[in-house]
Protein backbone atom coordinates (compact mmCIF):
# COMPACT_ATOMS: atom_id res chain seq x y z
CA UNK A 1 0.00 0.00 0.00
CA UNK A 2 1.17 3.83 -1.08
CA UNK A 3 2.18 5.80 1.57
CA UNK A 4 0.02 8.64 2.41
CA UNK A 5 1.92 12.20 2.85
CA UNK A 6 -0.07 15.47 4.84
CA UNK A 7 1.39 18.45 3.49
CA UNK A 8 0.11 21.20 5.66
CA UNK A 9 -1.51 24.13 3.77
CA UNK A 10 -2.25 27.83 4.98
CA UNK A 11 -2.51 31.13 3.62
CA UNK A 12 1.44 32.73 2.36
CA UNK A 13 2.91 29.78 2.46
CA UNK A 14 6.57 29.29 0.90
CA UNK A 15 6.05 27.90 -2.76
CA UNK A 16 8.74 25.76 -3.23
CA UNK A 17 8.22 24.46 0.36
CA UNK A 18 4.89 22.96 -0.52
CA UNK A 19 5.19 22.01 -4.06
CA UNK A 20 8.63 20.39 -4.01
CA UNK A 21 8.00 17.76 -1.40
CA UNK A 22 4.87 17.40 -2.90
CA UNK A 23 5.45 16.91 -5.75
CA UNK A 24 8.90 15.03 -5.11
CA UNK A 25 6.96 12.28 -2.98
CA UNK A 26 4.20 11.99 -5.83
CA UNK A 27 6.96 10.75 -8.35
CA UNK A 28 7.74 8.17 -5.78
CA UNK A 29 4.37 6.97 -6.00
CA UNK A 30 2.99 8.24 -2.84
CA UNK A 31 -0.13 9.68 -1.75
CA UNK A 32 -0.36 13.30 -0.96
CA UNK A 33 -3.02 15.31 0.97
CA UNK A 34 -2.92 19.19 1.99
CA UNK A 35 -4.51 19.88 4.77
CA UNK A 36 -6.16 23.26 5.52
CA UNK A 37 -8.21 24.72 7.16
CA UNK A 38 -11.06 24.31 4.73
CA UNK A 39 -11.53 21.60 2.64
CA UNK A 40 -11.51 22.79 -1.19
CA UNK A 41 -10.23 26.06 -0.54
CA UNK A 42 -7.81 27.75 -2.57
CA UNK A 43 -4.98 29.14 -0.65
CA UNK A 44 -2.66 31.25 -2.23
CA UNK A 45 1.39 31.63 -1.30
CA UNK A 46 3.50 34.33 -0.99
CA UNK A 47 3.96 34.58 -4.58
CA UNK A 48 -0.10 34.35 -5.90
CA UNK A 49 0.45 30.67 -6.46
CA UNK A 50 -2.92 28.53 -5.41
CA UNK A 51 -3.17 25.01 -3.16
CA UNK A 52 -6.07 23.70 -3.22
CA UNK A 53 -6.87 21.96 0.49
CA UNK A 54 -7.98 17.93 0.05
CA UNK A 55 -9.23 18.12 3.36
CA UNK A 56 -10.43 19.89 6.00
CA UNK A 57 -8.40 19.87 9.42
CA UNK A 58 -11.43 18.63 11.03
CA UNK A 59 -12.01 15.12 9.25
CA UNK A 60 -7.80 14.08 9.28
CA UNK A 61 -6.51 11.97 12.35
CA UNK A 62 -2.89 11.54 12.67
CA UNK A 63 -3.16 7.55 12.56
CA UNK A 64 -4.28 8.50 8.66
CA UNK A 65 -0.97 9.76 7.62
CA UNK A 66 2.66 8.08 7.49
CA UNK A 67 4.28 11.60 7.51
CA UNK A 68 3.71 15.50 7.83
CA UNK A 69 5.55 18.29 6.22
CA UNK A 70 5.08 21.82 7.22
CA UNK A 71 6.13 24.27 4.94
CA UNK A 72 7.60 27.30 5.79
CA UNK A 73 6.43 31.19 4.59
CA UNK A 74 4.22 32.70 7.04
CA UNK A 75 1.94 30.23 7.21
CA UNK A 76 3.04 28.57 10.27
CA UNK A 77 2.14 31.20 12.27
CA UNK A 78 -1.65 31.22 11.26
CA UNK A 79 -1.40 27.15 12.26
CA UNK A 80 0.33 27.52 15.19
CA UNK A 81 -2.72 29.77 16.51
CA UNK A 82 -4.94 27.26 16.10
CA UNK A 83 -4.81 24.23 18.55
CA UNK A 84 -6.47 21.77 15.56
CA UNK A 85 -2.85 22.11 13.73
CA UNK A 86 -0.86 22.04 16.77
CA UNK A 87 -2.19 19.05 17.82
CA UNK A 88 -2.22 17.07 15.21
CA UNK A 89 1.38 17.74 14.69
CA UNK A 90 2.33 16.73 18.24
CA UNK A 91 -0.03 13.75 17.40
CA UNK A 92 2.02 13.02 14.44
CA UNK A 93 5.34 13.29 15.93
CA UNK A 94 4.71 11.25 19.07
CA UNK A 95 3.42 8.28 17.40
CA UNK A 96 6.94 8.22 15.97
CA UNK A 97 6.07 8.83 11.96
CA UNK A 98 8.46 11.46 10.22
CA UNK A 99 7.34 15.27 11.20
CA UNK A 100 9.30 17.96 8.67
CA UNK A 101 9.40 21.50 8.98
CA UNK A 102 11.29 23.78 6.94
CA UNK A 103 11.50 27.63 7.19
CA UNK A 104 9.51 28.83 9.53
CA UNK A 105 7.75 25.51 10.06
CA UNK A 106 9.50 24.52 12.88
CA UNK A 107 7.57 27.52 15.12
CA UNK A 108 4.92 24.55 15.31
CA UNK A 109 7.17 22.00 17.08
CA UNK A 110 7.76 24.99 19.53
CA UNK A 111 3.67 25.85 20.21
CA UNK A 112 3.63 21.41 19.93
CA UNK A 113 6.08 21.96 23.20
CA UNK A 114 8.02 18.94 21.24
CA UNK A 115 11.61 20.51 20.73
CA UNK A 116 12.91 20.07 24.63
CA UNK A 117 16.40 18.74 24.21
CA UNK A 118 16.18 18.23 20.24
CA UNK A 119 18.11 19.43 17.60
CA UNK A 120 16.70 21.43 14.92
CA UNK A 121 16.99 23.80 12.23
CA UNK A 122 15.27 26.72 10.98
CA UNK A 123 15.04 29.87 9.12
CA UNK A 124 17.76 31.87 10.78
CA UNK A 125 15.31 34.99 12.33
CA UNK A 126 13.21 32.32 14.38
CA UNK A 127 16.72 30.51 15.48
CA UNK A 128 15.70 31.87 19.27
CA UNK A 129 12.28 31.27 19.54
CA UNK A 130 13.50 27.14 18.94
CA UNK A 131 16.60 27.73 21.66
CA UNK A 132 14.13 29.01 24.39
CA UNK A 133 11.88 26.04 23.86
CA UNK A 134 14.87 23.71 24.64
CA UNK A 135 16.26 22.96 20.89
CA UNK A 136 19.52 22.82 20.19
CA UNK A 137 20.37 24.32 16.97
CA UNK A 138 22.46 23.50 14.64
CA UNK A 139 23.07 25.53 11.61
CA UNK A 140 22.54 22.72 8.54
CA UNK A 141 21.09 22.15 5.78
CA UNK A 142 18.63 19.34 7.39
CA UNK A 143 19.06 18.35 10.92
CA UNK A 144 17.50 14.25 11.62
CA UNK A 145 16.54 14.25 15.50
CA UNK A 146 14.90 10.75 15.55
CA UNK A 147 11.49 11.43 13.80
CA UNK A 148 11.65 15.35 13.71
CA UNK A 149 13.43 16.40 10.46
CA UNK A 150 14.18 20.05 10.18
CA UNK A 151 15.42 22.41 7.52
CA UNK A 152 16.53 26.21 6.96
CA UNK A 153 15.39 27.31 3.22
CA UNK A 154 14.39 26.20 0.11
CA UNK A 155 17.69 25.83 -1.37
CA UNK A 156 17.94 22.96 0.99
CA UNK A 157 14.70 21.13 -0.37
CA UNK A 158 16.75 18.03 -1.92
CA UNK A 159 17.99 17.20 1.11
CA UNK A 160 15.05 17.54 3.35
CA UNK A 161 12.94 15.17 1.02
CA UNK A 162 15.75 12.98 0.71
CA UNK A 163 15.79 13.01 5.11
CA UNK A 164 11.86 12.14 4.65
CA UNK A 165 12.29 9.61 2.26
CA UNK A 166 14.93 7.78 3.96
CA UNK A 167 12.61 6.97 7.10
CA UNK A 168 9.56 6.42 4.81
CA UNK A 169 11.33 3.76 3.24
Amino acid sequence: MAKKIGVLVEFNYEDLELWYPLLRFREEGMVTCTIGPEKGKDYLSKKGYPCKADVSIDSVKAEEFDALVIPGGFAPDYWRRDKRFVDLVKEIYESGKPTAAICHGPWMFCSAKILNGKKATCFYSIKDDLTNAGAIYEDKEVVVDGNMITSRTPHDLPQFCKAILSQLK
